[in-house]
């Protein structure tokens, strides 16, 4: 099973990008899934979980602004981000629980100029 996020870049303050981040692999089932992020020098951090049955938890720091969903079809979930700040700017990582284990993506780079 693999977990790889797609989607990161340069975008200027006040912009929008998709992450994506598709699972493969022999699944069985996929339960919650979640977008972490971690700074230069700062730790990670949860940014949004999303469980199976589509209930969503956002980090105070992005709520209304960040839209976690999932499309179970194709074992594959999203992190849409408007109104993007500098202080946004970090490795996004994705991961999920499949199969009952826990998977990490490889992280992907968001940068946001002001």
């Amino acid at each position: 099973v693999q977990l790889q996020a797609f989607g990161g870049g340069l975008v200027q303050a006040g912009g929008s990008l998709r992450l994506s981040c598709p699972a493969s692999g022999s699944i069985f089932s996929i339960n919650e899934m979640g977008w972490y992020r971690q700074a230069p020098g700062k730790q990670r951090e949860l940014v949004a979980t999303i469980s199976g049955s589509g209930l969503t938890n956002y980090a105070d720091s992005v709520k209304g602004r960040f839209t976690i969903s999932r499309d179970n079809s194709k074992n594959t979930l999203y992190l849409q981000m408007n109104s993007l700040k500098p202080e946004d700017t970090a490795i996004y990582y994705c991961n999920g629980i499949i199969n009952r284990n826990l998977y990490w993506g490889q992280g992907t780079q968001v940068t946001v100029s002001s």
